[in-house]
C-alpha cells in the first residue's frame, strides 16, 4: 500500500483524504495506555486499519463508507497473502542460472557410502555421535572407508566396501542425491549426510558429466516450482 499518511492541524490525521479527528484518536488511546506516546500509537493503529479499510474497499470487499470488520479483514488478507504473482520469463531465467545443477540430465557419479540406521530400537543422540566418530576417522585416514564401511554398515552393500556404483540423479531419495550431485570434488564429504534412513558417510569416486538441460525444456518445470 502506497498511500500517504500525514498529520493535520489540530492533532487530525488524514489518509488519503478521509479525516480522523481527535476525538477518535483520543477514544482509541484509551487502549493503548502501556504505550509510551499513547496518542502516537493510537494515531498508528487508526491510520493502519484505515488504510485496510481503504485496500478492502478498493477491492469490492466492503461497501464505501462502511466500517472495517473482522469479515474484511480476514477476507482483504487471504486475498493479498495467498495470491502471489505467476513468474514470468525473467523469473524463470534468473533461477535458472542460479541453480544450474539442479537443470542438468545424464551425469552419473560412482559413490560409496556408510550407513548408521535409525530404528525405534537405537536412541538417535548415541546413534550420531558413533557417525560422527566413524567419520573423523575416515577422513583421517581415507583408506580405512571400506573397512569401516565392512564393520560398520547397515546397508547390504557393507559387505562389498560400501560401494553404490554408479548412480544417476533419480536413483536415490532427494536428500542423498543434493549430497552427491549439487557438490563438486571427489572423496569423503567432510560432513554426514541425514536422510529418512539414518545418518551416512559418504566418498564420491568418480564423476561422469552429463549435459545441460536448455532453458526452454526446464522453463515449464521452473514455473510451476515458483508458482
Amino acid at each position: 500500500m502506497n498511500d500517504v499518511l500525514h498529520e493535520a492541524p489540530a492533532a487530525l490525521l488524514t489518509i488519503n483524504g478521509v479525516v480522523i479527528d481527535d476525538v477518535a484518536i483520543a477514544a482509541e488511546a484509551a487502549h493503548h495506555g502501556d504505550a509510551p506516546d499513547p496518542l502516537d500509537a493510537a494515531r498508528r493503529a487508526l491510520a493502519v486499519r484505515e488504510l485496510l479499510r481503504q485496500r478492502a474497499v478498493s477491492l469490492a470487499l466492503l461497501d464505501e463508507g462502511a466500517l472495517l470488520d473482522d469479515a474484511a479483514v480476514d477476507a482483504l488478507l487471504d486475498r493479498e497473502l495467498t495470491h502471489v504473482p505467476e513468474p514470468d520469463r525473467a523469473d524463470c531465467e534468473r533461477y535458472y542460472a542460479q541453480h544450474p545443477a539442479r537443470f542438468r540430465r545424464n551425469d552419473i557419479v560412482y559413490a560409496s557410502h556408510v550407513l548408521f540406521a535409525m530404528t525405534d530400537r537405537v536412541p538417535l543422540a548415541p546413534l550420531r555421535q558413533r557417525a560422527e566418530a566413524a567419520l573423523a576417522d575416515v577422513v583421517a585416514a581415507p583408506d580405512t572407508f571400506e573397512a569401516v564401511a565392512r564393520a560398520s554398515s547397515n546397508c547390504p552393500s557393507a559387505e562389498v566396501g560400501g560401494s553404490l556404483g554408479q548412480l544417476l540423479r533419480g536413483d536415490t531419495v532427494p536428500e542423498f542425491e543434493t549430497a552427491l550431485f549439487d557438490t563438486d570434488g571427489l572423496g569423503v564429504l567432510p560432513k554426514l549426510v541425514n536422510t529418512r534412513f539414518g545418518f551416512h558417510i559418504v566418498r564420491i569416486e568418480r564423476r561422469v558429466p552429463g549435459d545441460a538441460v536448455p532453458f526452454d525444456e526446464a522453463a515449464a518445470q521452473i514455473a510451476a516450482y515458483l508458482s
